[in-house]
């Protein structure tokens, strides 16, 4: 098995802290634009993609800020991690992504990330 690597993605949002929190940390936001569908009991949430589920568990959560997920299915070592970013001087809003991927699926997993970012700037009317 490859090693996974860690990569980082910043974006740019325009919305609030408060209501782009409740998009990455609920599953009721995070169906309306990162799965299908996402079902949660307590720390662990559901992802549906097309029938097929993965399931995560949230080891991390700063209310307002940041919420870490580890997949179930994997290695110990890897998660992801969505965390609101707001510049001290412009207040500007940005979403840092922390994920992993093994080396020859790079470019896959960040247009990915791309694809699904795109999703949620509409979903906040911030495109």
């Amino acid at each position: 098995m490859q090693d996974k690597i860690k990569y980082e993605m910043e974006f740019p949002i325009h919305s609030s802290p408060q209501l782009l929190y409740q998009y990455i940390s609920t599953p009721s936001g995070l169906s309306e634009w990162f799965a299908d569908n996402v079902n949660s009991r307590g720390e662990l949430f559901t992802f549906i993609w097309d029938g097929s589920e993965e399931r995560a568990k949230v080891v991390r959560k700063k209310s307002g800020e940041l919420i870490k997920f580890r997949w179930e299915e994997g290695q110990d070592d890897t998660f992801f991690e969505m965390k609101i970013v707001v510049d001290e001087i412009t207040k500007d809003v940005s979403l840092l992504v922390t994920d992993f991927t093994e080396e020859d699926e790079m470019d896959e997993a960040k247009m990915l990330w791309e694809n699904q970012v795109a999703d949620l700037k509409q979903v906040l009317g911030s495109a």
